[in-house]
Parts: structure tokens; C-alpha cells; sequence
């Protein structure tokens, strides 16, 4: 008798938690549309509108602007230092700003950003989320990593001299002061 009591009460507790776990999950589903919805809500569609990119790509690779217009030709004079980030990836969603900082304190440096997913918007609508004002490009298909022979990771730092890579950090960085002595140690070596 007391088996046949276990059972039916282990055979409750096991349904009340199967609905638990389900009405979670479909939670998680509705938020996680209303969260496309909102990243994606543009009007016309496509992509919100971001700061322009300085030139038609970097490190002699071209890609589109994320959410804007480029510049007028490729420009690969000075030092260049590029940011890899996705919108997925948390270590990219802390450094980002910190990239900015960097961008902002250091303006002798072209300090760009490439979004490596096909999913502009929200790579667009992240930006807008940390009101972080790096340019970016949009690379849909890895052509910036890949031809580059960088490794399989984000975010990875690189840095180009007169459009040369001369370093690439593929670590998160967790300060400015960070990424300048990093940039500065590269650009000893050159």
C-alpha cells in the first residue's frame, strides 16, 4: 500500500514539474520573440541606422557598412585596429564599450568593429542596447576572419599598420588600458 501511495505521489510531482518546465519554455519562446521582434522592428525592415564606416573595409577586405553607408575608397594608411564581436557572444557585449573608450581616446587610430554573423540586426540593435557608436562592418560569411587566417573565435582584436596585420588578440579585453598596452606592444614590434 505504501509503494502504490509513493508511486502516485512521485507520478504527480513528476506531471506538475513536466508542466512547469513546459509553461517555462514557452515563456522563454515568447520572449525570445518579442526580442527578435523589437531587434528586427525597423521601419522599411532591414537594419537600424548606425554611424558610417570609414571607408569600403579594412586590411584590404571589403564588406558592407552595418546600418550605414561607407566612406569613399578604401583607405588603409596609419594604424588600424579592427574589433571582431558577434551580438551572441557576452565576452563581445562587455568589451564593446571599452573598444569604444579606446576609439575615442586614441582618434590618431581608424577603430572599427566587424559583426561576424549573418544577423545584422541584431548586431545593429546590440550596439544601440550598450548606445556603443563603433563603426562596424557587417560580415556575413567570415570573409574578414577567414581571409585573414585568423583563428575560430570572438572577439579577436587585430591590428594593421598602413593595411598590414601586424598582431591579432583573440582574447576579450576587460579595460582601455588593456587594449592600449596591447596595441602598443604590437606596434613596438613593428
Amino acid at each position: 500500500m505504501i509503494s502504490v501511495i509513493v508511486g502516485i505521489v512521485v507520478t504527480i510531482a513528476v506531471a506538475v514539474g513536466a508542466v512547469m518546465l513546459i509553461g517555462d519554455t514557452e515563456g522563454a519562446d515568447d520572449e525570445a520573440a518579442a526580442t527578435d521582434e523589437a531587434t528586427q522592428a525597423v521601419p522599411g525592415g532591414g537594419v537600424v541606422k548606425r554611424p558610417q564606416c570609414p571607408s569600403t573595409g579594412v586590411g584590404g577586405i571589403e564588406l558592407d557598412c552595418l546600418g550605414a553607408e561607407t566612406g569613399p575608397e578604401p583607405n588603409d594608411e596609419g594604424v588600424s585596429v579592427v574589433n571582431i564581436w558577434a551580438w551572441w557572444c557576452a565576452p563581445c557585449r562587455e568589451e564593446l564599450p571599452h573598444i569604444e573608450a579606446f576609439a575615442e581616446q586614441n582618434p590618431e587610430y581608424t577603430v572599427v568593429g566587424v559583426h561576424a554573423d549573418q544577423a545584422a540586426g541584431r548586431g545593429a540593435a546590440l550596439l544601440n542596447e550598450l548606445d556603443v557608436d563603433l563603426p562596424s562592418y557587417q560580415d556575413d560569411d567570415n570573409t574578414f576572419a577567414g581571409a585573414l587566417g585568423l583563428p575560430g573565435v570572438i572577439p579577436i582584436t587585430v591590428v594593421f599598420v598602413d593595411g598590414e596585420q601586424i598582431d591579432y588578440f583573440p582574447t576579450p579585453f576587460a579595460s582601455v588600458e588593456e587594449i592600449e598596452r596591447a596595441v602598443d606592444n604590437a606596434l613596438a614590434e613593428v
